[in-house]
């Protein structure tokens, strides 16, 4: 077969079935191909194009994002005091006689040193960054991308969201480069993500993803789970650090991730930029962080309670439990009643509906659509602050209860631990170290419901009888859903 003749079955082999057909018709010795083999050969028209004219249309990059928004993105470093010896005979002199005062029953304060990222949401030095980062922290320190380091002072933390503002000591004039938040609501899966941090304390990197899944939850213990997942690799250093869109915008707090290893394997979740917004403007304000109480109890929508109630499918936040004269009941709220929407965005969980009036000012109204009785119908309902019942109060002095804080169990509170609406007693906040209540046993959560026969019903009450001088204390106290009786000597 002559090498034209080649040419042309491979040829015809591409066109299809038909050509090769024609190509079997031609002689071996036939160096002219039939005219249906010759137009499935016939060359394409060459291409006119042109070398390209500017950079972007040389390489398709996100280097114009980056130098944008890297100047907004520092490192945090926080310093935390650890009481903590390395051995638990320190105080033992048995083991002092042999051991000394050596590195082994050394009990000195340590120092420990945490790296994390922050954002920088405002030009005053205001720096968004995670609670986690900064927990416990005795000294707070930022450094910018041009390496300029900066004291920092905690001006609001939020563990419930896990986010901190913190905000340049002295800023000397300086006016920082800050982040322009986005509507984290208009974000949709598939769009593109870049996350911005310092990740293993290597140095700012910057990597790329997509948004994986929106409003995701069981991430993390807090009270406000509605993440943005992300495949854009996130490591330990990158918690509080930015992740943008492709216009430079900051849509998110990156702050967990899903891993076996410790680093990246493509789950990486991010706090949305609505929640964040409300956390650093009330920051910059000034103010305390104060979030609407609906006064009700929700839960979970099963496929079977969908079926019982004619809801089609499971979705939606269903109200189990209602406080009484809270706003849910004012509004005409029923135990059963199912959350569908709040202001238009869709509820299909009660985190989500937790999410959706934390994002929300005191004072501000929310329109709730619900289904009750087959049909679905709504109703407007004004964002109230939780009860309040009195400031906390600290027991010092020469009794049993000395280093304890304790606060007035009201319905909002009593929603935060679990308990009945109408739980009695008071909340031990916090027990000082060493303090004689610590000694006793008292722990941070405990319930305390009785003292010496006394029923203990609000804080003010607590911090009279705590001061009595008795021969010993009969103690009732609530701790891990269990009544627990004891006595000690006053």
């Amino acid at each position: 077969m002559s090498k034209q003749n080649w040419f042309l079955a491979l040829g015809a082999f591409a066109a299809g079935a038909a050509l090769i057909v024609g190509y079997a018709e031609i002689s071996s010795r036939t160096a002219t191909p039939t005219p249906r083999v010759a137009a499935a050969i016939t060359p394409a028209p060459v291409e006119t194009r042109t070398p390209p004219t500017s950079r972007a249309e040389l390489q398709m990059s996100y280097a114009p994002i980056v130098k944008q928004v890297t100047p907004s993105v520092v490192n945090v470093y926080a310093t935390t005091i650890s009481q903590n010896s390395r051995s638990p005979f320190v105080g033992d002199p048995f083991f002092r006689r042999f051991f000394g005062d050596g590195p082994f029953m050394d009990s000195r304060p340590r120092t420990s040193q945490s790296l994390g990222s922050g954002v920088i949401v405002d030009a005053a030095g205001v720096v968004l960054t995670n609670h986690h980062v900064i927990e416990g922290a005795t000294d707070i320190r930022i450094s910018t991308t041009d390496g300029q380091e900066y004291p920092v002072d905690l001006v609001l933390d939020d563990p419930k969201t896990d986010l901190a503002v913190l905000k340049v000591r002295d800023p000397k004039g300086t006016s920082f480069p800050a982040l322009q938040f986005a509507d984290s609501d208009q974000l949709e899966v598939g769009d593109l993500v870049l996350a911005i941090g310092n990740p293993f304390g290597v140095g700012q990197t910057v990597t790329s993803g997509i948004v994986s899944a929106l409003a995701r939850t069981g991430v993390e213990s807090d009270n406000y789970e509605f993440f943005i997942q992300t495949d854009a690799a996130i490591n330990p250093g990158n918690s509080g650090g930015a992740l943008v869109d492709i216009e430079g915008r900051l849509i998110g707090i990156n702050t967990a991730i899903v891993s076996r290893s410790g680093g990246s394997v493509g789950i990486g979740f991010a706090i949305p930029a609505n929640m964040a917004k409300l956390v650093a403007e009330t920051g910059i304000a000034g103010g305390a962080l104060v979030r609407p109480w609906f006064g009700a109890r929700l839960q979970s929508v099963t496929t079977d309670l969908a079926d019982s109630l004619g809801l089609g499918h499971a979705r939606g936040a269903l109200i189990s439990d209602i406080a009484p004269g809270g706003p849910a009941e004012k509004t005409g709220f029923r135990d059963g009643d199912v959350i569908l929407s709040v202001d238009g965005f869709a509820i299909e969980q009660p985190s989500a509906f937790d999410f959706r009036l934390a994002t929300k000012p005191v004072g501000a109204t929310a329109e709730i659509e619900y289904f009750r009785g087959g049909k679905s119908e709504k109703k407007v309902v004004s964002l109230e602050a939780p009860p309040q019942a009195g400031a906390p109060v600290t027991v010092s002095g020469n009794t049993r209860f000395s280093g304890t804080t304790v606060e007035t169990i009201t319905p909002a509170v009593a929603q935060e631990l679990g308990l009945s609406y109408t739980a009695k007693g008071v909340l031990v906040r916090t027990v000082e170290r060493d303090s004689p209540a610590d000694d006793m046993g008292l722990r941070a959560g405990d319930l305390i419901l009785n003292l010496n026969g006394r029923d203990i019903a609000d804080a003010e009450t607590f911090g009279k009888v705590a001061n009595d001088r008795p021969r010993s204390w009969r103690v009732v106290l609530q701790r891990g859903g269990r009544i627990f009786r004891a006595e000690v000597g006053g």
